[in-house]
This record gives C-alpha cells, structure tokens and sequence, in this order.
C-alpha cells in the first residue's frame, strides 16, 4: 500500500518553464551550472547551485551559499516567476528522448513511508551530502528537487494517466539535450481520488534516484516536528515531493569506471592478470552485449572481458556486474578497496559514449575505462526487496528529471 496525496505547487509561469528548469544538482558541476546559466536570470541554478552567484572561492556548503539560494528562490516568487497553485494538484510529467518515452505521476509521498521503509532503497547515502540538501531545504522551506520513484507496473494507473494526458499539455518544451518535457494538471477531485487509490493497490514504491534528497526531506521534517511536538502528521513538512513512474517505462544506463594515477606497467602482465578471471579478446567496439561482460580502454585498444565462471559469484549484490569489476579486477588487481572514497577511481554516467571514455584515457588523464553492462530494473527490485544495498554509481538514470518545474513548499 502506497499513499501519495496531491499538493499545491509552486510553478514556472508556462512561457519561462524551459528557461527555469535545471538539471538536479548533484550532476553538474559549478562550472557546468554557471555555462548552463550564463544571461539566464530565471535559471533554477540560481537556486539549487547558488554557489554559481557567490566568489569562486566559496565553500558550496557554507551559510552563505544557502543564504544564497533563500535570497534568489523568493526573488522567483515575488516576482511572480514561479506562482503557487491555489488548489491542491497532482501533475501527469511526461519526458521524451528519441525513441524512448515515460509517463509517471508528480505528488507527495510521506517521509514515515520512508523511515518504515514502505518506500525502498538501494543506496547508502553519504552524511555530508544529507547534511548538505537538509540545510538547502530548511533554508528555503521546501523541495525544489524531484525524488524519482518507481513503483511495479498497473494497467488501472496507466489507463487514468493515459487519458488524463489524451489534450494539449499545459506546458511542452525541448530542452538543450533533446529531451521534451510536458506535464498536463490533474485538480478534479473525483480523478486525484481514483489516482490515490489506485496507489493504495501498489505495494512499495522503489527510490531509483534522489537518495540524498529524500533523506534531507526525512532529516528536515524531523527538525520541524521538534519545533512542533503538537505535529498531526498532516502538515506539508511530512511529505516530500517525487515523480512517480512504472518500472515498464525507466530506461537505466550503466555507470562506467575509469582509473588515474595508477601504474599499469607492463599492459601485457595487466591483461594476463585480467585472464585469470575473464576470457580477454581484442575488441573493435566499446559497449558489452550481456550482462557478466565488460569492455576495458587501455594502451589504445579496446578489450572485451566475460567472466569464465558466472557460478563463482553468489549472492544478489555480489552477482551485479558492478560488484563483478569491484571485487575482481578494481580492488583484486589495481587495489582499489573502497570505490566511495578512493580518489584513483571516477565514474561516468551512461550517457557518454564509448568515444569519450576512449579519449579521456588517450588525453593522459587517466589511464584505463571500463565500459559496463547496464543493471536491470529485476535487480534494483530484488536488491531493495532484500534491504540490501548497491555499490556505489550502479545506475544512471536517463533522462534526467528536472528541477524548478515544481515545487514543493513546506510551510
């Protein structure tokens, strides 16, 4: 059982949405946020990476930088950039890129969904990066970024959505990587009360990215409920703002891997290490084909990897490809134990080509790529079924959501 409930969103006026509208924050950098901004004051950067209006020099996780996001958030509001629904909604939010479309549902969800674990993960999450988001949402009183959730397939939601979304979007726009985003307002009580029983019939809903944010919304709400021990549980502190879709419609991208400051030595006692555990062939191409196979960029060829023996990994987590290049080739060769922390070690979400894995090892900067098989959607279930977790960057998640389309506000 899954409870989600309509709220009253801020949003974009409809003609300035697609110059608000900014990728989530922890997948640019500042630099990237400042070249994505530049001559674009509605930029929702302005916000979610306030660090781009401070000193280069500034700690992106000092007072300052929240003060920051506070002062240019409400200039969006008094000016009238971004407005609050009057009525409590819930919003159909459809993304198209190329051939793949996904339809999913905007609404809250309940932060005790979360700490009872209704509501499942599969990553770890790291303190300073909660306490990061946690100050950011105290500091403006609300979620300006989406949680992305999945939850199991129903034709009965799918049907409701399908129809809701059958007329002219509120707002449609193609944003510069040739996604389209379009999102339609649901306020008929009568439809808001079939789509949130609907919910009722789906068993959990699965965090498939925005781990961070959603643990800032729980660290969040337990600050105001200390500040309001009289709390009802109703109140919008207790709910957190995701985009919902089905598992049918996600499309996951690996996360590839690639090493600096290592030495490689001599590549043929490399590869002959690597052949202990893997059959290695010369490759003209840089994408695996099956799952338990890799692709590795080093001394200007491509190599394919495949696992001699499948039966000689066990367990949910252990049998992940991830967790196959951690355990044997990462740490057992190159020594790397801990993939969170270790700085030889740096990953490259799935929407970069094989190209550019292959030009940042010919450019010096690192020595060696490894190109990775996607995980399956079967295996963030069955991971986050278990309460077991992923190895850090298992999934990257395309396309990306976007912030400042909607806005969830605390108070």
């Amino acid at each position: 059982m899954s409870e989600i409930k309509p709220f009253k969103s801020l949003r974009p006026e409809p003609g300035l949405t697609s110059k608000i509208a900014s990728l989530p924050y922890d997948v640019v950098s500042r630099e990237e946020a400042l070249s994505y901004s530049r001559g674009n004051p509605f930029s929702f950067y302005h916000v979610v990476k306030s660090e781009i209006d401070l000193p280069p020099e500034t700690d992106e996780h000092s007072k300052v930088v929240y003060k920051k996001a506070k002062e240019n958030f409400d200039r969006l509001i008094k000016n009238r950039i971004l407005v609050q629904d009057r009525k409590e909604c819930l919003y159909i939010y459809r993304q198209k890129m190329k051939e793949h479309t996904q339809t999913g549902i905007v609404a809250c969800v309940s932060v005790d969904e979360y700490i009872s674990n209704k509501i499942k993960k599969h990553e770890l999450t790291r303190d300073e990066k909660e306490k990061d988001r946690t100050n950011h949402i105290l500091a403006l009183k609300a979620n300006t970024g989406p949680v992305f959730l999945i939850y199991r397939q129903k034709n009965a939601i799918d049907a409701i959505l399908g129809k809701c979304a059958a007329g002219k979007p509120e707002v449609s726009f193609c944003c510069d990587f040739e996604v389209t985003h379009e999102y339609w307002v649901i306020d008929d009580p009568e439809i808001i009360a079939q789509i949130t029983d609907c919910f009722r019939e789906v068993p959990a809903l699965y965090v498939a990215d925005g781990h961070h944010r959603l643990a800032a919304a729980v660290n969040a709400a337990g600050v105001y409920r200390e500040k309001n021990k009289d709390f009802t549980g109703k109140e919008e502190f207790n709910f957190v703002m995701g985009m919902l879709f089905p598992h049918s419609q996600i499309k996951i991208l690996p996360y590839n891997r690639v090493l600096k400051d290592i030495d490689i030595g001599d590549l043929k006692k490399v590869v002959d290490a690597i052949k202990g555990e893997f059959n290695v062939s010369r490759s003209d191409k840089g994408v695996p084909e099956k799952k338990g196979s890799f692709c590795m960029y080093v001394g200007g060829n491509w190599f394919s990897l495949e696992l001699k023996d499948p039966e000689s990994v066990t367990g949910t987590v252990g049998r992940l490809d991830v967790s196959i290049l951690q355990d044997k080739i990462l740490s057992g060769i190159f020594g790397i134990k801990d993939p969170r922390t270790d700085k030889r070690l740096d990953f490259v979400g799935g929407n970069k080509s094989p190209d550019e894995l292959k030009k940042m090892v010919d450019s010096g900067t690192y020595k060696i790529a490894f190109s990775m098989f996607p995980t399956s959607v079967d295996e963030l279930f069955e991971i986050s079924d278990k309460g077991s977790v992923m190895p850090p960057k298992s999934t990257w998640f395309e396309p990306k959501l976007r912030s400042g389309i909607f806005v969830h506000s605390l108070e």
